[in-house]
């Protein structure tokens, strides 16, 4: 069998976690592959709002395997709260949520080197979320680590050399801490890791797909935060494209199916960056209200503007999308016009391919469409689409050169419309 993706071809936010939702009933399997708490996949079904933030989005429905991959790096206090909240409303999680051995562990210290580098980085500061993301993968890169199968070989030594090697870090900088205050509830969520089962997931997947298991694999973040191939160095701190599935899951290339590529009918950003297309005029702040464009993590409202065709194109390419997944299409229900920018005017020149630098001197090229003035939040197929909208969905499979299989509608996991 193949591993289907879903990933986001934005700069996050884009909405998998509902789609992850809507399609894991055809899968055996669902396995996050990179990120962290950092990343926050929203859920919304039968009246009720979830964020998960380390826990794959297939969680929610019965009888499937959710895994934590090796790509993945863990806070065990923060994984702790999130089970505990989603124990807390009858969802028990021990039977079908696996950890990778191989998954790397955010350490107390390492969100105490994240505060202190942003805090010394001052107005030039990356924007990070302050969970420790950036710091615990560049332990991993400097083969300085610590991972959960740590957990249960000589963990005690290991996390003690861990700790005094970043507090010599922490010591060049003019920062105070409290490093027994976050202790404390990590060795709980520690102890709450190791009630699951942890495994070797590279084997256990290979396994279940030689046996006709099917596995959808869920990214985070978004493509345009890829440490490579994003904004650099306004970027997340893992590979958020395709092949960061093959990485942060032990999978071949030639096990990947379909590829499912999510994109907002607008965009949107968190923290500091480049952003060509970002509105900051009324229009920009009705998409964020319309939209509801605050972190589900950190609450930080969103920078919001029109669809960039010339970033999307570039993330369809990079991840070889095979169907796309536009959502919040409701968002745009009231807007008498909607603009798409189609290409980039650089020193009076004119390109469709996304440059090195877009931190400045980009002027967007805009074609602008009629809105189609209607509620569409209540649809359920789509035959009731409005013409104007039919004619935003084909205009931007033209552009893209991919069919968009799933439009969303609206938050819930009903407001999903399954194109023929």
């Amino acid at each position: 069998m193949k591993v289907d993706v879903i990933l986001g071809l934005q700069w996050g936010d884009e909405g998998k976690g509902k789609v992850v939702d809507v399609l894991t009933p055809n899968y055996e399997i669902v396995a996050r592959f990179q990120g962290g708490p950092n990343a926050g996949h929203t859920l919304e079904f039968e009246g009720e709002k979830y964020i998960l933030k380390s826990i794959p989005s297939g969680i929610f429905q019965e009888g499937k395997v959710n895994i934590i991959g090796n790509g993945v790096v863990i806070d065990p206090a923060l994984f702790r709260q999130e089970i505990e909240a989603l124990e807390e409303t009858g969802h028990t999680l021990t039977d079908r949520l696996y950890i990778s051995k191989k998954a790397h562990l955010i350490l107390p210290t390492h969100r105490l080197l994240d505060a202190a580098s942003e805090k010394a980085m001052g107005n030039a500061k990356i924007g990070t979320t302050g969970r420790g993301i950036g710091p615990a993968y560049t332990d991993k890169i400097s083969r300085h680590g610590l991972r959960v199968g740590d957990l249960f070989h000589n963990f005690e030594e290991k996390y003690s050399q861990a700790v005094a090697r970043h507090k010599e870090m922490l010591d060049q900088y003019d920062f105070e801490y409290d490093l027994e205050a976050l202790e404390k509830p990590w060795f709980e969520g520690v102890e709450k890791l190791k009630s699951f089962q942890v495994i070797e997931s590279e084997h256990f997947i290979n396994r279940e797909l030689q046996n006709g298991s099917r596995v959808l694999a869920e990214g985070a973040q978004g493509s345009m935060l890829d440490i490579d191939f994003g904004s650099y160095p306004f970027v997340t701190s893992s590979s958020t494209v395709c092949a960061g599935a093959c990485t942060g899951l032990g999978i071949a290339p030639r096990t990947i199916g379909d590829v499912y590529g999510i994109f907002k009918a607008y965009c949107t950003r968190v923290g500091s960056g480049p952003f060509p297309t970002e509105l900051f005029d009324e229009y920009g702040q009705l998409l964020r209200d319309n939209g509801r464009e605050y972190g589900s993590v950190t609450g930080r409202p969103r920078r919001c503007g029109w669809i960039d065709l010339v970033a999307l194109r570039y993330t369809v390419m990079l991840n070889g999308v095979t169907k796309l997944v536009m959502m919040k299409s409701d968002v745009l229900d009231s807007f008498e016009t909607i603009k798409t920018c189609v290409a980039y005017r650089i020193n009076g020149k004119e390109t469709e391919e996304l440059p090195f630098d877009i931190t400045e001197g980009i002027e967007p090229v805009w074609v602008e469409l009629p809105g189609w003035k209607t509620d569409m939040t209540k649809m359920q197929s789509e035959d009731e689409f409005p013409e104007e909208f039919n004619n935003y969905l084909t205009f931007l499979e033209e552009e893209l050169g991919v069919p968009i299989a799933i439009v969303s509608v609206g938050p819930d996991r009903a407001q999903t419309i399954i194109r023929q």
